[in-house]
């Protein structure tokens, strides 16, 4: 079947392909060309490579794997079935095997994370876990003793690097899908999202569905929204901005919360800028918990607007 996503027709297929810090790279390799892969536990922001680098490195070493999103099927009975029937049996390659769980910190770490503990015990000689997470203190301690750790950070020396070696990736991708593009717009694109690729890519793939990725394509609907969202928050308007939150339920919330602080200075007296940061930011570290993200976003525009001095 012809893949229709580009983050997953264009998903690196070796670990030289894929776009990250020299320093992982050589280290991953290193697992490669040893054929062995240990216990990982890969942490980092979304978008950033993980969950590729982990596939390209089983596909490079040609072993059996399977992928289960934590997230999704993260539940005690899904260690008790899948994994458990995967990790006991021997693979067809008469290889190690490999369990790559996704968005890892979204399993209970009352229940399925200790249970993943034992698991990782008891096929230890015939089975090895990869483990991504985006926020590592959701992992209870005993999964991070039975792994190593890795963490996907970008130093500022090598930030240049890599997003120039994404901007060309791209720019490539755009050509093999016959898309017309201003480099000066991707620049943009890869500059707005940096590190999130994942991010860059379905925002490009979206923009080429209406035509020519230039800048009239990029003043997108959501980044102008914002400033009648302000419009709405400064009037104390609840019953708009309700309706606001309900109409974009469908963005992201990491780049809700970014919006919202990009745009504040605009909108918000000085003086009530540094409480509006430290809100956003306590906001953002519940996002990562809550049930109903659309609540917790409704909550914190309306402490916003009872706290914050609108210009």
């Amino acid at each position: 079947m012809k893949e229709f996503l580009w983050v997953e027709k264009y998903r690196p297929k070796t670990v030289q392909d894929c776009v990250i810090p020299s320093n992982l790279k050589k280290a991953f390799q290193q697992f490669v060309d040893n054929k062995e892969v240990p216990n990982l536990l890969l942490c980092g922001t979304a978008g950033t490579g993980k969950t590729s680098v982990a596939r390209a490195m089983l596909e490079e070493i040609g072993c059996d794997y399977i992928i289960i999103n934590g997230s999704m099927n993260g539940n005690i009975d899904t260690l008790r079935t899948d994994i458990k029937n995967f990790a006991s049996t021997v693979s067809f390659t008469n290889s190690r095997k490999y369990v790559i769980l996704d968005e890892a910190d979204y399993l209970n770490a009352n229940s399925t994370q200790p249970a993943l503990r034992n698991f990782m015990e008891e096929f230890s000689k015939n089975c090895g876990f990869i483990l991504t997470c985006n926020f590592k203190n959701r992992i209870i301690e005993p999964l991070h003793s039975r792994c190593s750790v890795v963490e996907f950070k970008i130093t500022k020396e090598e930030k240049p690097k890599i997003a120039a070696c994404f901007f060309k990736r791209v720019c490539n991708v755009l050509k093999s899908e016959n898309v017309e593009y201003e480099e000066k717009v991707v620049a943009e694109v890869v500059t707005k999202h940096f590190p999130d690729f994942r991010r860059v890519l379905n925002e490009l793939q979206r923009y080429s569905a209406v035509g020519k990725i230039d800048s009239g394509i990029l003043a997108n609907r959501f980044d102008s929204n914002i400033k009648s969202l302000f419009t709405s928050m400064k009037s104390k308007n609840f019953k708009e901005v309700r309706s606001w939150v309900n109409e974009n339920s469908d963005i992201d919330a990491s780049t809700f919360f970014r919006a919202i602080y990009d745009n504040a200075s605009e909108a918000v007296r000085p003086q009530s800028l540094p409480q509006l940061i430290v809100t956003l930011a306590d906001y953002q570290y519940k996002n990562a918990f809550v049930a109903d993200q659309e609540i917790n976003i409704m909550a914190c525009l309306i402490e916003i607007m009872s706290e914050a001095e609108f210009k």
